[in-house]
């Protein structure tokens, strides 16, 4: 699952759990699998060449070299020294409170987030009447607005259309992309 917005894009690495139980569903395997899977949809989706793929760390300034957490040091650089072997431009493990920061935002092409709330907190602060849910690695294009149902104001009149308008549009430029690639 990819949040993708006209000013950022983020990946959670888990999503829908409780924050208790990330650290133990975090692994190597899973931040390699996703990273690979993030960084071909970035070539063939968004037409990034070399995409740049900034991964937050799941502890406070990225744990501080243990001393708040040891995810960082046992999981998350491990499995970046990995991708880099690979050939994959992923940087990190970057402290999540500023890796959103607007001078940061520039450097990469997207943000890997440990967790549901890290990843969709900046991007529907950024951009929550344009965000796009984009599920990548699968065979056919599928987008949503980012923010769901509205379920909470169906019928009120008061719905924008913005978030539906940009998954459609985005639907439309990965599949001509796909088509021409």
């Amino acid at each position: 699952m990819m949040l993708a917005g006209p000013t950022l894009r983020t990946v959670p690495m888990t999503v829908h759990c409780a924050i208790a139980d990330v650290p133990a569903l975090l692994t190597q395997d899973l931040i390699v699998e996703r990273t690979r899977i993030v960084a071909r949809a970035l070539q063939t989706d968004f037409g990034i060449t070399n995409p740049r793929i900034a991964i937050a760390g799941l502890n406070p300034h990225a744990g501080e070299d243990g001393r708040m957490g040891t995810e960082e040091i046992e999981v998350i650089a491990p499995a970046i020294a990995r991708l880099r072997g690979e050939g994959i431009d992923a940087s990190g493990p970057h402290p999540a409170d500023t890796l959103f920061a607007p001078h940061k935002r520039g450097t990469y092409d997207v943000a890997i987030a440990m967790y549901h709330d890290q990843a969709l907190v900046p991007l529907k602060a950024l951009d929550f009447d344009q965000g796009v849910n984009v599920t990548l690695g699968l065979p056919i294009v599928r987008t949503s607005p980012d923010h769901g149902t509205a379920f909470d104001i169906a019928g009120k009149g008061i719905a924008r259309p913005d978030a539906m308008i940009a998954a459609i549009r985005m639907a439309g430029e990965i599949a001509e992309r796909r088509a021409n690639g």
